[in-house]
């Protein structure tokens, strides 16, 4: 009997990992809430959480108080939760979320467990998405801007890579440990106008999930997200007529956006833009 050649394993699967965080990072509640319509039109199901009790001062993030249908009194803490999405994964694409509040304290303590549970998936590229306040009219799209460190990431998708330095948040932290482990970044933001930054807005989220999209290369079920991004749209419309000083701002705004002739910001922008909105935080983003 002649010997069987060996069968080829075949490209290996790719595992992608998105994660956001509530606070410091998430202006208008964007990137938490792109999370979210992500974990339930692609099923989501848990893997994995983090013990919230060395990482959070339940004084900043407190726990909430909810009755179940049966009148059952139950405590919800603030924590950090792993899913893997059911319905996008495939035999060569495995997608995994990460949805949390930014921690207190430890946050090299809580990147490591949390790339843990990533090694477990083994993601190789994780994409981090973030939402900051900056000086954009809410009636023109919403500048988004994707960098890595990755020479290959650049060059497939089109990147550049971020010059910023200064302070940062969880993102910053978790998206460095997990290059250091030879992981994949992608640092994704959106800009957030500054005069309309009361959560939610789902202008912002839209933004996020069209990225999401075309880096995870699977389309997502917007749902009802068009319709509430255009009430909001309307909402900030009526407040700008209503107060003429924001008014006259969202008009200069304007003004400054279409003589650049760009739909969206340049990296060189978004980042300095970035800069001034590290630099306003009174006391930094957080303890390390």
């Amino acid at each position: 009997m002649s010997e069987q050649p060996p069968v080829s394993p075949g490209p290996p699967r790719e595992s992608i990992m998105v994660a956001a965080f509530e606070g410091w990072n998430d202006a208008g509640s964007a990137a938490s809430h792109a999370i979210d319509h992500v974990a339930d039109v692609w099923n989501a199901q848990e893997y994995g959480a983090i013990d919230p009790e060395d990482f959070h001062d339940f004084q900043v993030s407190r726990p909430t108080v909810s009755r179940l249908a049966d009148g059952e009194k139950v405590i919800s803490w603030p924590g950090t939760l792993v899913s893997t999405c059911a319905g996008v994964s495939t035999p060569d694409r495995r997608v995994s979320l990460v949805r949390g509040i930014e921690p207190s304290m430890r946050w090299r303590q809580f990147c490591g467990e949390l790339l843990d549970f990533a090694e477990d998936l083994e993601v190789s590229t994780l994409i981090t998405c973030g939402a900051l306040l900056i000086d954009v009219p809410h009636t023109r799209p919403f500048p988004t801007f994707v960098s890595s460190e990755s020479e290959h990431a650049r060059r497939l998708w089109g990147l550049e890579r971020s010059d910023y330095e200064g302070p940062t948040g969880i993102l910053g932290v978790l998206g460095h440990d997990a290059e250091l482990r030879g992981i994949t970044v992608l640092s994704m933001w959106v800009g957030v106008p500054h005069y309309v930054a009361h959560p939610p807005n789902p202008k912002a989220t839209l933004a996020l999930l069209g990225q999401i999209e075309k880096l995870v290369g699977a389309p997502i079920d917007l749902g009802d997200l068009p319709d509430e991004a255009g009430a909001w749209a309307r909402g900030a419309d009526e407040l700008a007529e209503d107060d003429n000083e924001i008014g006259e701002h969202v008009r200069q705004l304007e003004s400054l956006m279409d003589e650049a002739s760009l739909p969206e910001a340049s990296g060189e922008a978004i980042a300095a833009e970035f800069e001034q909105f590290l630099r306003r935080r009174e006391g930094g983003p957080g303890k390390q």
